[in-house]
């Protein structure tokens, strides 16, 4: 019988992250660096390091993989690759090379598996007009796989988390609930067609989202994965100095997330640590659903961008207006119906 890759791996695709608040306690122990080139570093947990290296133009660097969220190799490898490039895309960047990172148990799965997993990212990366110029494997008996990603931006021109005003709408590009429907197939509580609707979410370049944000005066962006909506919003207002709100019925879900989450069985790990993470800086609203809150602090793969732009030019964006950045307490966030 066939070794199904979902089987192997301990949580699905950014939901296998180390807990938010982990990551920025050990982060603020590193020494920052010092070099005035970097334009941007560790110290806003902002998507992708950015460091200039002509007055004119400024390298984008990030990496990211995971463990398998689908069992289908191919589209694990296409959801893999389209999440690392748009690190790149959530700077205001271009994406222009791209080297795999692969962790495989070879003799369990066998070459074609991993050729399938390679090929999916090769596409998405095609797709995205990003060269594969090479790539670093390991054993590893819980098959993972991702990207290191480089791209390109005139520094002037470069979009930070830091940005956001008061006032400034919040826009999401894709729906959530990647992750409710994942642990659900994994569960046996979900068909294929919510596994197809949830692939093609995740499969979805944000390349064009990016352009329309900066097309519309965007003041910040970042994209929503691992950590949730909230924790990425967090990060977004924290940086900028601000609060911010949300409208929990105005944010998209994938059709049949929000069924799935009214019952505690299609709640991740990586989500119920959000949702723990979340409520020091948020307070919901009583009518508040228990679905919507699992929904915006759901351990979403390959998500949207959320893009902090003017209020009068929201339209413009794909996606649904969220909600809004306010004064108040940095990072702190209110959820209402």
């Amino acid at each position: 019988m066939a070794v199904t890759l979902t089987s192997l791996s301990h949580g699905a695709g950014c939901g296998c992250k180390l807990p938010a608040a982990d990551v920025h306690r050990l982060v603020r122990g590193l020494q920052p660096p010092s070099d005035p080139d970097v334009l941007v570093g560790p110290s806003t947990a902002d998507d992708a390091g950015v460091y200039r290296v002509r007055d004119d133009l400024a390298l984008v660097q990030t990496a990211d993989f995971f463990t398998p969220i689908v069992d289908d190799p191919y589209d694990f490898g296409r959801i893999a690759a389209t999440n690392a490039m748009s690190d790149v895309y959530a700077m205001g960047a271009e994406p222009i090379t791209a080297i795999n990172l692969v962790a495989f148990p070879l003799e369990r799965l066998g070459d074609e598996v991993l050729r399938e997993i390679l090929r999916g990212g090769g596409d998405a990366a095609s797709a995205a007009g990003v060269a594969v110029i090479g790539g670093h494997s390991i054993e590893d008996a819980e098959p993972k796989y991702g990207m290191a990603v480089t791209g390109l931006v005139h520094p002037d021109e470069l979009l930070t988390n830091a940005g956001g005003r008061t006032g400034d709408a919040l826009v999401l590009s894709k729906p959530l609930g990647a992750g409710a429907i994942s642990t659900a197939v994994k569960r046996g509580l979900a068909g294929p067609e919510a596994t197809a609707a949830a692939v093609a979410v995740m499969c979805e370049l944000n390349r064009d989202a990016a352009t329309a944000a900066r097309a519309a005066g965007a003041t910040a962006l970042t994209d929503v994965t691992g950590f949730g909506l909230l924790g990425h919003l967090h990060e977004l207002a924290a940086a900028s100095g601000l609060a911010a709100e949300v409208h929990a019925d105005a944010v998209p879900a994938i059709p049949g997330a929000l069924e799935l989450l009214e019952a505690p069985d299609a709640v991740s790990g990586g989500s119920r640590r959000n949702r723990e993470y979340s409520e020091t800086f948020t307070s919901f609203a009583q009518d508040v659903s228990e679905a919507r809150r699992r929904l915006v602090c759901d351990a979403m793969t390959s998500g949207g961008l959320l893009v902090a732009v003017p209020a009068q030019r929201a339209h413009e964006l794909p996606g649904a207006a969220i909600g809004r950045l306010v004064d108040g307490p940095a990072g702190q966030i209110s959820v209402a119906t």
